[in-house]
């Protein structure tokens, strides 16, 4: 019965957004962050009657002070007794009995508003983990499900003149049939983890926007909300000042012949761009490159590159770590990744956030994103196929504009199975009819016929851009001197890229170079995996796993996990083990040089 209404109320949900959303320099923006009162409610009791059935969603669903059942006041639900917490923020590291807790918490913030003629108004989620429901005055906006991607509700005609009760409901709980399932390594972080803004739009502007590059030409797409006119679009240092009308689908297009800079990580060159039409105007900054394989090599700007690269957790280095909140987070973990000499970021393995991407595209590193199809879900479900479609869209709506962005990634370790190659066949095809221009891939596995033969074989091969795999020799295979006579079958005609491969160690834990989650063990297995996989022919790029140490529920080892994957070249705090220098002295050696500031 509640997984019911959860459906009905995404189908509401659906009804009451835009198909994108461009939020943007030069949107009138009202921040939502701060702190916000929660209440913890792991029973459900805010959703089902005292003898539990489920209630029908009512105004009484989302009362502004207190829940209640028929006409009884429940005096122990009190938002205004209520503790707080900061949104953006999991719950998980700002309360310690919610550290481990998984299931309900109600949000609720006092929103001031003065509504403004000719405007129109959306409330704006980065993301929430996983599910939520959101009401306003106690009106019910929606429903959504999924925890790494955007959405947002018009609420022009919900925001009252003066204080309004804005009330979320949370929840992040695993299922069998969510995307992603019940068994992953990492946290499941609760709460609403993202920005939460409150938008003004004329009431004709500018929902979305695309641009593409083929080397000689660009092309702009426009779409507009609430009716048609004349769009402007400008970037002034390529002199270009052109204007299109929109037809009646809102649609205007722009196509320009040009010859800018090209982006690329040694020379991350953005240019300004403005597109307005009447009242509406976005600004934004932009880069163009163009991205391809031929043969066995990866294109950037037509010259072969190798992806220098490593993957990293939306998660913070600090004592207490847990989802990054900030751009200050955000740039602790890429300086450390520019320390590494990365180019290339595998953002693992869901979409991290928007603030994560832009900030990376300034700094220069090329970018794998994904969805967290990982290791095993409900292939055979439709349901779970639409929630994993509906990521994968959100994904590539948000970040389309991103020259950093070069690869969509639908998958990580799934088996191999008729019910998931035609899963993920789908999620294929679908990635490059929304996107053409890009790579599209997923991360193998490698397996052993022999402790000396490593075999690479999937049927998924054949519809990626790419073959990339990960592999544990040294780690979960062997010891790391097999790697010195591992033997590879792989196929051929694509570039490879090793998408993980590493082991762990606790920083600090010095032993002999047999000893496991020893830094020399570590050192040691790094030094060996670099020098077997470099003579695989036709490899592109490198993604050790990973970047830093995070938490995981299923690495409860006393003394050396501590509920952490200790496979990151750095702990927790940032502090770099022996592997770091390895790989950073590996990539000095390549060439060209590691990104610039």
């Amino acid at each position: 019965m509640k997984r019911l209404l959860f459906l009905a109320l995404g189908l509401l949900a659906a009804c009451l957004s835009l198909a994108a959303f461009t939020i943007t320099e030069g949107r009138e923006c009202i921040s939502l962050a701060g702190q916000w009162n929660y209440i913890v409610d792991p029973m459900d009791t805010g959703i089902y009657k005292y003898h539990m059935t489920l209630q029908k969603p009512s105004k009484r669903f989302f009362a502004d002070r207190h829940f209640y059942q028929d006409k009884t006041k429940l005096v122990e639900y009190d938002f205004d007794m209520a503790p707080t917490m900061a949104v953006p923020g999991d719950w998980n590291t700002q309360s310690e009995k919610l550290y481990y807790y998984e299931g309900s918490v109600w949000y609720r913030r006092l929103v001031d508003f003065h509504p403004v003629p000719g405007r129109r108004w959306f409330l704006y989620f980065g993301a929430v983990n996983y599910k939520c429901m959101v009401g306003i005055n106690n009106e019910i906006l929606g429903e959504h499900k999924g925890g790494f991607t955007p959405f947002w509700f018009e609420v022009t005609d919900v925001l009252k003149e003066g204080e309004n009760s804005l009330v979320v409901y949370v929840n992040n709980t695993r299922g069998v049939s969510e995307v992603p399932t019940v068994n992953y390594d990492w946290w499941n972080y609760g709460g609403i983890t993202r920005d939460v803004l409150l938008v003004s739009v004329p009431d004709v502007f500018i929902s979305d926007w695309r641009m593409n590059f083929d080397g000689s030409h660009i092309d702009v797409s426009v779409r507009l909300d609430g009716g048609s006119g004349p769009v402007a679009l400008e970037i002034p240092e390529l002199g270009l000042r052109k204007k299109a009308c929109s037809g009646k689908d809102g649609v205007a297009n722009f196509r320009f012949k040009a010859s800018p800079e090209r982006w690329s990580p040694e020379n991350p060159r953005l240019y300004d761009i403005a597109i307005s039409c009447g009242g509406d105007c976005i600004r934004d900054r932009v880069g163009f490159r163009t991205i391809r394989t031929e043969g066995e090599k990866i294109l950037l700007n037509d010259k072969p590159v190798f992806l220098r690269g490593v993957a990293l957790h939306d998660e913070t280095i600090g004592v207490n770590p847990g989802r990054c909140r900030s751009e200050d987070d955000v740039r602790a973990l890429l300086e450390t990744a520019r320390d590494l000499g990365c180019n290339f970021l595998r953002l693992a393995h869901y979409p991290h956030s928007e603030q994560m991407v832009r900030m990376a595209e300034r700094m220069g590193f090329l970018l794998w994103e994904e969805i967290p199809c990982y290791w095993n879900i409900d292939w055979s479900s439709e349901e779970t196929y639409a929630n994993a479609e509906s990521q994968l869209m959100a994904m590539i709506d948000r970040d389309y504009n991103r020259a950093a962005v070069v690869i969509w990634s639908v998958a990580n370790e799934t088996p191999r199975t008729p019910q998931r190659l035609d899963f993920l066949g789908r999620l294929i095809a679908k990635a490059r009819a929304e996107d053409p221009l890009r790579l599209v891939s997923a991360a193998l596995e490698k397996k052993l016929t022999d402790p000396r033969h490593a075999v690479v074989k999937d049927e998924l091969i054949e519809l990626t851009d790419l073959l990339s795999f990960n592999q544990y020799e040294g780690w979960y295979d062997g010891k790391p001197s097999d790697c010195d006579s591992l033997q590879w079958s792989i196929p051929s005609g694509k570039p490879i890229v090793i998408s993980e491969f590493g082991g762990g160690a606790l920083y600090g834990n010095h032993g002999n170079e047999d000893e496991l989650f020893t830094e020399e063990y570590l050192a040691l297995l790094y030094r060996k995996n670099l020098e077997m996989l470099v003579r695989l022919p036709g490899l592109c790029g490198l993604s050790p796993w990973c970047l830093k140490d995070f938490r995981s529920p299923k690495r409860p080892l006393t003394g050396i996990q501590d509920d952490f994957n200790r496979k990151g070249l750095v702990d927790e705090q940032g502090r770099r083990k022996q592997a770091f220098y390895v790989v950073k002295e590996y990539y000095r050696s390549l060439t060209p040089s590691p990104v610039r500031p």
